[in-house]
């Protein structure tokens, strides 16, 4: 939906002149330091055949087939988008779905139809790395808000602030916000209790790990029903699953899918896995959790000193992913500010382009987006936060908006000049809040003053307009 309006080659940071900049400053294919298959083809084609692809693998590994080369085959794949995404595709939930592709390979069985065969479980190590993963991914998210020193964190306000002003807002989130403070104080505790209390029990016995399981589940659900993240909380409920053992999940799925998830009849093969393979995996096993447990450490600012030689190794594996960092809403934003890009035709009367998902007109309701990351309207909830200069995308944006590009205005819900394109754009910066009960509309807000000057187009390049 957003490909050719953010990546193609009409878009605001087309994938292809990033690949053409890192071709002339390496002399040549950087497939280390930018690992994407896009180096055989960055044209619009080249991109729609990868998402394709991506598809096409989605399907085999939902029908069974090859479950381990089609995971490795996404992970490739997704890998390649975030690789030329830059800061469109840079959030957190993209590098855990790429580390979850990659522990999944460990996790699937071998083979090309194994659900067709019986099949030995997976080697002990292998459903530890995705538990591992998700309590990675909760610990990191409860110690980052403490030892920022965040006031908020630290006072149980956070969530007072919270629901008006992450990046894409709901209805929902206009109704938390309206809570009563002493309840959203205990909603804040009770957060810091699931992300920092209940992740140990991953390494608990079973009935701990339910436990575990039950409140992950819950803190996800309650971020889902208030906000819109994309595939982040589908993405670690499945997480989730990987605590809860068959006897568990037997009790949750009716019995006809039960019938139909049984292993065929018959005995497993009764050779062993050759001590070599075993021993391979057991180490390919440890080495992701080593570089886990370091990537933990370097956010929490403790990380040991190590050898130069595997520094040196860590950089190299940086760009692939393979083991990130985690830590959403470090230090909570108190203030929600707002970008309005306008357009004009003569300077003087300007008219405002209107986004799909971020709040604009002031009687709109927040909606959900389900499933769907509007990555264009959430990087300018992050460009809000900086100065115009600091988000230099932004001149991609205003580059076609001048254009009038098709792709980019796909992206947008309304186009004040939908017959020619307006002669010059600029922003400003408004403060937005959330109506109080009984008022009328969903949003108030008052100006902030300019966030960037108004540009026209020259020889089909970007200048500051005159004053």
């Amino acid at each position: 939906m957003q490909l050719d309006g953010l990546l193609g080659s009409h878009g605001i940071a087309p994938a292809g002149r990033l690949l053409e900049q890192v071709r002339e400053w390496l002399g040549g294919p950087g497939w280390l330091e930018l690992p994407t298959l896009l180096w055989l083809g960055s044209g619009d084609a080249a991109l729609r055949g990868l998402c394709a692809a991506g598809v096409a693998l989605s399907l085999l590994l939902l029908a069974g087939a090859s479950p381990r080369l089609a995971l490795a085959g996404l992970w490739a794949s997704y890998l390649s988008f975030v690789s030329v995404g830059g800061i469109f595709l840079a959030y957190q939930w993209d590098v855990l779905l790429l580390e979850t592709l990659l522990v999944a390979v460990w996790v699937a069985p071998p083979g090309w139809l194994p659900f067709r065969r019986p099949w030995r479980a997976p080697h002990p190590l292998a459903i530890w790395l995705p538990r591992c993963l998700l309590f990675k991914l909760m610990l990191l998210s409860g110690l980052v808000k403490l030892l920022s020193g965040d006031p908020t964190w630290r006072g149980l306000t956070a969530l007072s602030f919270h629901f008006e002003t992450q990046p894409i807002p709901t209805a929902t989130s206009w109704l938390a916000h309206a809570t009563p403070q002493p309840l959203l104080r205990i909603a804040t505790l009770g957060s810091l209790a699931v992300e920092l209390l209940l992740p140990p029990l991953v390494f608990a016995g079973r009935r701990a790990r339910q436990v575990a399981c039950a409140g992950f589940v819950g803190m996800q659900l309650a971020i889902a029903a208030t906000g819109n993240y994309g595939f982040f909380n589908l993405l670690t409920l499945a997480l989730c699953t990987t605590l809860l053992d068959d006897r568990a999940l037997a009790r949750m799925l009716p019995r006809r899918v039960l019938v139909l998830a049984a292993a065929p009849a018959g005995e497993p093969p009764a050779q062993r896995l050759p001590r070599l393979r075993r021993a391979a995996f057991a180490a390919g096993a440890a080495g992701l959790l080593l570089l886990s447990l370091l990537s933990a450490a370097d956010r929490l600012g403790v990380a040991p000193s190590r050898p130069a030689a595997l520094q040196a190794l860590e950089r190299r594996l940086a760009p692939f992913h393979l083991a990130s960092p985690y830590g959403l809403f470090a230090v909570m934003t108190t203030e929600r500010d707002e970008v309005e890009i306008l357009g004009s035709d003569d300077g003087e009367s300007w008219r405002p382009y209107v986004f799909r998902w971020k709040p604009g007109p002031l009687e709109r309701a927040p909606s959900f987006a389900p499933l769907h990351m509007p990555r264009l309207d959430w990087q300018l909830w992050f460009a809000a936060l900086a100065r115009c200069e600091q988000s230099p995308w932004l001149g991609g944006l205003f580059a076609r908006l001048l254009e009038n590009e098709p792709a980019v205005l796909a992206l947008l819900a309304e186009n004040p000049f939908p017959d020619a394109p307006p002669r010059l754009v600029r922003a400003e910066l408004w403060r937005y809040r959330f109506t109080a009960p009984g008022e009328r509309g969903w949003w108030k807000r008052e100006r902030r003053g300019p966030f960037c000057p108004a540009f026209g187009l020259r020889d089909g390049r970007l200048v500051v307009a005159p004053g």
